[in-house]
């Protein structure tokens, strides 16, 4: 059975991925040639270093400690999904808030995590002022089809610093009306 909860900065630590999957075995994914989106093979694995792992650590920390939440999914007491949105809005009339990340483990994708995470963005996003969620998000295929089937579509206003630091994300927003 799965269990949720917001999370507490000193509850983010290294230990808490300890049975988390990041694995992603990656086959296409969507890319902007001459204006259009396009599906392009670009195959590679993504997975997260012993570095990745503790930047991620002191963003999510980061997160709670000014104000935005980190919100989880445990089976069994162990970590198997997690989603973070920033406290801060942006993009003018837009009212953006930043879901900053979303990931679901491996072994947990395709039963409902990932909705669960993302509605919880969702509410708290719209409870803290914001009219949209904006998501700089992985072009992966499989990752696009989940943040379409979650009502994503392409940003109105693109944040430039995601842009600048991942640019091949698909850079989207979901209303939160």
């Amino acid at each position: 059975m799965i269990k949720y909860k917001t999370l507490r900065a000193d509850e983010i630590d290294r230990a808490l991925f300890n049975d988390f999957i990041r694995r992603q075995n990656v086959t296409k994914c969507w890319r902007k040639v001459n204006g259009a989106w396009t599906i392009k093979d670009a195959p590679f694995i993504d997975d997260w270093s012993e570095t990745d792992y503790q930047v991620l650590i002191s963003c999510l920390q980061n997160t709670i400690a000014s104000g935005g939440i980190v919100f989880a999914a445990f089976c069994d007491g162990s970590l198997k999904g997690f989603v973070s949105v920033e406290p801060k809005l942006f993009g003018g009339e837009q009212k953006y808030l930043d879901l900053t990340s979303i990931h679901v483990s491996e072994d947990m994708r395709g039963n409902g995590v990932g909705a669960v995470l993302f509605l919880e963005a969702k509410r708290w996003a719209k409870e803290h002022g914001a009219r949209k969620l904006y998501i700089s998000a992985h072009s992966a295929v499989e990752s696009q089809a989940f943040y379409k089937k979650m009502g994503c579509v392409e940003a109105e206003v693109y944040h430039e610093g995601h842009v600048r630091e991942e640019p091949f994300d698909c850079q989207l927003e979901c209303s939160l009306s």
